[in-house]
């Protein structure tokens, strides 16, 4: 048998081996920061790396928000604060295109503008009249200033329609979830997990701020003015209130389900109904007359022969 002193430096021993191994593995473990990795990395690249580098970025990125970041300084001191308020929400209602801020859309105005009148201006000079450069560049200036805020419009409104579109279908897997035992925040996660648009994008939104310390009642609140969809609004209403009075939110959300199921064919019957109306213009305006061609054409032919 061995002794005690014997046993007592086996065990030591071991237990400074394994003691060694763990200091090891950690150490193997450690992962380097990524921040300081990335600050290498580029300190090691060469002039010719980092020119393409930058080429890699969109062109939007590496050429227009340079120089409307220019511009807008200009822009933005002539502007007032209620215009500003107006353009930051008309961009938050359309996604924000490309992460574009009040200030790169201010430049991008600009730029419309200037080449607006400078094409203008010179067109009307190659046309023989100074005169005729600065009328058609005023004109085509005040184009090209307003011609973004109709492209911003029609953004604003398609991204709207799609909203309004797939509300009822959010909001029925929205209702089975919950009612199959999930919570409303699991629930709307699995409404971000498993369907895509812009309504998911601000349930997605909503989901983070709520998991940064928001109160889920404000971030559902903040959706609103960023989409402005009645039926959106009436449906967050409702679960804001519902929260508020401590309903169920499961026959909350059946309700409401079925409500915007109605509208949905309600909205079908009304543009079924608008069909024919619609139809009416170019049936007058290009069927008709090639009828009337075709069916009237040989008689007129016959008429004028006879008459001959």
């Amino acid at each position: 048998m061995l002794g005690v002193e014997t046993t007592t430096l086996i065990v030591a021993g071991a237990a400074a081996l394994a003691v060694m191994m763990i200091a090891v593995g950690l150490a193997g473990s450690r992962q380097e920061d990524p921040l300081k990795a990335r600050l290498s990395q580029l300190g090691q690249m060469t002039a010719k790396d980092l020119q393409e580098l930058e080429l890699q970025a969109p062109f939007f990125d590496r050429t227009i928000r340079p120089l409307a970041s220019r511009l807008s300084g200009a822009v933005s001191r002539i502007t007032s604060s209620s215009f500003t308020e107006r353009t930051e929400k008309r961009l938050a209602m359309a996604g924000n295109p490309g992460d574009m801020r009040v200030a790169d859309w201010l430049g991008i105005k600009a730029i419309a503008t200037g080449v607006g009148f400078g094409v203008a201006f010179i067109l009307g000079v190659l046309s023989g009249s100074i005169v005729n450069g600065l009328i058609f560049g005023a004109l085509f200036a005040g184009i090209g200033y307003i011609a973004p805020e109709f492209w911003l419009g029609g953004r604003v409104r398609r991204r709207q329609k799609a909203i309004l579109l797939s509300i009822p279908d959010a909001l029925d897997l929205l209702t089975i979830s919950v009612r199959a035992g999930l919570g409303f925040d699991a629930a709307l996660g699995k409404v971000v997990e498993k369907m895509k648009g812009p309504l998911v994008d601000e349930f997605r939104r909503a989901l983070a701020e709520v998991r940064v310390g928001k109160a889920r009642r404000e971030a559902l609140r903040d959706i609103v003015p960023r989409t402005e969809v009645q039926p959106l609004t009436n449906f967050i209403g409702a679960i804001i209130q519902a929260e508020q009075l401590g309903v169920s939110i499961s026959k909350v959300l059946q309700v409401q389900s079925e409500q915007l199921r109605i509208e949905r064919r309600q909205r079908a019957e009304e543009m079924a109904a608008k069909a024919p109306i619609k139809m009416l213009f170019p049936l007058v305006g290009c069927i008709f007359p090639s009828l009337f061609v075709v069916i009237l054409g040989p008689a007129l032919i016959l008429i004028m022969q006879n008459l001959g």
